[in-house]
């Protein structure tokens, strides 16, 4: 009896919980979908009172402000409403599917074309930037400090304005030049009048320059010397000119073998000079540089005193000093004498009278027989 009062109570349990757990499951599913469709009604109902309502936007077009009214809740939708429409390359503040709300400000800029000559090539870019430098860093063309951009880079952009890109490019090259040597002429006393003579070979010497060449688009527009540097320095050439004048031709006859008589006087000549110059001087400042109270006033080269009618000055080369020579239309003279422009047959025959000796001049065609040491006796 015991066991069986237990087995009922059992299934009576069983069956009174099943139906409990499936009344709660269908009507949690109740719940939860009632709960949805109220959320939805809530929201459209939101949505319709939000987007009846008119709302104040700032729209700024370009940096122009205008303030409008719309029922628009979308911005996209708002920007048709005004007429604006926004290009690929156009700057919106907002997306273009944002909420509009009350009190929004909606930034349009619109790109403007601009023609971007560089490197050869002529390219459009479109840009909302304000500045030339700003359009090309925007449009990614490489720019270096030393190439020239115009207009410049802080001019403001305007619609289909072009600008250029010059590559300016500096490259220093080395070259050698050769550097001609100079011709010296010097004049040299030995060598006889007219002669020349080389002295010392020149040589060319050699220097390195630097020149900077600047580049404009390829193109050479300038180039400057930045350095020189003498890597050898030219050597004259060095040419003596001679200056030494050539004894004029003494005519020297043979020694007389006879007698003449020549000035009352009889005598062999030792030679006889033809075409001789006579010249005249005298013991003042004029012929000798010194004046009567000079201790060598008057005093010849061998020593004897001046004395007219008898002393001249010879070359003691052609005529040994203290010889006797006869002078054709002179007579008989005695070499004393010597000077510094009496050179090789020329005689300068002495007188006391300055003015005499200057008005004598210059004679020549003399013929001049050369005697010996002693003067020949009268005949």
């Amino acid at each position: 009896m015991g066991i069986t009062q237990v087995k009922e109570t059992h299934g009576k349990r069983s069956s009174s919980m099943s139906n409990a757990l499936r009344w709660k499951h269908e009507n949690l599913r109740l719940v939860l979908l009632s709960a949805i469709i109220s959320i939805a009604m809530t929201f459209m109902f939101l949505v319709l009172l939000y987007g009846s309502a008119d709302k104040s936007v700032s729209v700024v077009v370009n940096g122009q402000e205008t303030v409008v009214k719309t029922k628009q809740w979308v911005l996209q939708r708002l920007l048709d409403e005004q007429a604006i429409t926004i290009g690929p390359h156009d700057k919106v503040s907002l997306p273009l599917n944002a909420t509009v709300k009350d009190g929004d400000r909606v930034e349009v800029t619109h790109a403007v074309a601009v023609l971007v000559k560089a490197d050869g090539k002529t390219s459009t870019v479109y840009t909302t930037e304000k500045t030339v430098q700003a359009a090309i860093e925007e449009s990614n063309i490489p720019v270096r400090s030393q190439d020239k951009i115009s207009p410049s880079l802080s001019t403001a952009i305007e619609p289909n304005m072009t600008v250029s890109v010059v590559r300016v490019d500096t490259r220093v090259s080395e070259t050698q030049r050769k550097v001609p040597f100079t011709v010296v002429k010097k004049q040299d006393s030995t060598l006889a009048h007219g002669k020349e003579k080389l002295v010392q070979t020149g040589k060319e010497g050699t220097v390195v320059e630097q020149v900077e060449k600047v580049y404009e688009d390829g193109v050479l527009v300038s180039e400057r010397l930045v350095n020189k540097v003498v890597s050898a320095a030219a050597v004259n050439q060095v040419v003596a000119i001679g200056t030494k004048k050539e004894q004029p031709k003494i005519q020297v006859l043979s020694a007389s073998s006879t007698s003449m008589t020549k000035g009352g006087r009889t005598f062999k000549a030792k030679k006889i000079i033809k075409n001789v110059t006579l010249t005249a001087y005298s013991a003042g400042v004029a012929s000798t540089g010194k004046d009567v109270n000079h201790p060598g006033y008057g005093i010849t080269a061998s020593g004897a005193r001046v004395q007219e009618g008898r002393t001249i000055a010879v070359d003691p080369k052609v005529i040994p000093l203290g010889w006797w020579v006869y002078i054709e239309g002179i007579g008989f003279r005695r070499a004393e004498d010597t000077g510094g422009a009496v050179k090789g047959n020329k005689i300068d025959v002495y007188f006391d009278s300055t003015k005499y000796a200057n008005k004598f001049g210059r004679k020549k065609g003399f013929t001049v027989y050369v005697l010996g040491p002693n003067k020949p006796s009268a005949s």
